[in-house]
């Protein structure tokens, strides 16, 4: 056969493979709808395992990469899973015609939460800096009144605060809740909000407005004093598959100062360094390694991302210093060790890391 005729051959595979998925959605379609009737879960771990376990044992039976046959059936499943999630969404809404204002809904987590009401059937109202009057937006959030079901505030988080002492002032009766990184910029405004009757709470989605799908994903509650309104937060998100975790605002931003702030200023440490360096990337890329390869692709990620609020997380968190001089103080004992030529006290860190690392598992 000619070259030609092999690629014909090719393209027509393709085309069954493409129609072979088609009729595998509409199949995973109906299992939603399935699943919605009779209350089972979206996500069946197990049957997931049997699906894996048997692409691999066909793959090997057949002669093809196993791996190639399990990371094509994973991409089917997650895919699979967005589909089935987001119908859950929409056929269980909460909205049904309530209204919901987003401030700040013109950010990219914003926008994330103005997707989110729209696809639970409530009339979604933005309130931006960056858009300008028009129907259900406005320029100033207080021209959009405070006569809503529900009030997110998703502004920045020292502009948040003071949003939601005014809010306290205004008195909405709906839900009001903040989706702040840190807490400590926004218990005054919080309390305030819980002292004048408001139904208030204090939501931190651990996940970017790019995630289409929340299972294995995590969404923090902080209870400020009205558990009714963090029940009815909680409520919002019952037919996705994000987990739930319940939070102090003390514990929060203590926490947070670990998870976000040790991280981030990991990341910037590193692509600063390079940076400062002198060696041209070309040059590096061309050298890279697997370890490189990964920490670079979390430093491009964070280097990509909100430069304000990033300093925010760190100067804003009554708890921030503390893992900065933790990772300072790491830094020094690596140098010194590697200075001295003391391997076992090098070795002792590795070690020692290891240990707490394997607690996660």
């Amino acid at each position: 056969m000619s070259l030609e005729d092999l690629r014909s051959n090719l393209s027509t595979i393709d085309r069954q493979l493409v129609e072979l998925i088609a009729e595998r959605q509409k199949i995973v379609g109906e299992i939603g709808k399935s699943k919605r009737s009779t209350g089972t879960g979206t996500r069946d771990y197990a049957r997931e395992k049997d699906v894996l376990d048997m692409g691999r044992a066909q793959a090997e039976a057949a002669g093809v990469d196993p791996d190639l046959v399990e990371g094509m059936l994973q991409l089917l499943i997650r895919t699979s899973l967005e589909s089935q999630e987001r119908d859950r969404v929409v056929a269980e809404g909460k909205g049904d015609g309530r209204r919901a204002l987003v401030i700040g809904g013109a950010g990219k987590m914003g926008r994330w939460f103005v997707d989110f009401f729209v696809s639970q059937g409530f009339a979604t109202t933005v309130a931006d800096r960056g858009v300008e009057d028009g129907p259900n937006q406005f320029h100033n959030w207080t021209d959009a009144g405070v006569d809503y079901d529900v009030i997110v505030v998703a502004a920045p988080l020292a502009v948040s605060g003071r949003i939601l002492a005014q809010l306290a002032v205004l008195k909405p009766s709906g839900l009001v809740f903040d989706i702040g990184s840190l807490k400590s910029p926004l218990i005054d405004g919080l309390q305030e909000l819980r002292d004048a009757g408001c139904r208030v709470t204090s939501l931190h989605p651990m996940f970017g407005p790019d995630t289409r799908l929340l299972s294995g994903r995590h969404l923090i509650f902080c209870d400020v004093g009205d558990a009714h309104a963090t029940a009815d937060a909680k409520e919002l998100f019952a037919p996705t598959m994000v987990e739930q975790l319940d939070m102090g605002l003390d514990d929060h931003d203590r926490l947070i100062a670990y998870v976000l702030g040790l991280s981030h200023a990991l990341n910037i440490a590193f692509f600063t360094a390079l940076a400062e360096s002198g060696e041209a990337a070309p040059k590096l890329a061309k050298m890279s390694s697997t370890t490189f390869d990964s920490q670079l692709l979390v430093s491009e990620a964070v280097a990509q991302d909100n430069p304000h609020l990033y300093f925010e997380i760190q100067n804003l968190n009554k708890f921030g210093l503390g893992p900065l001089d933790a990772l300072c103080d790491a830094a020094r004992r690596i140098r010194e060790t590697v200075a001295d030529g003391d391997e076992q006290s090098f070795v002792d860190l590795m070690e020692k890391g290891r240990d707490y690392l394997a607690m996660r598992s």
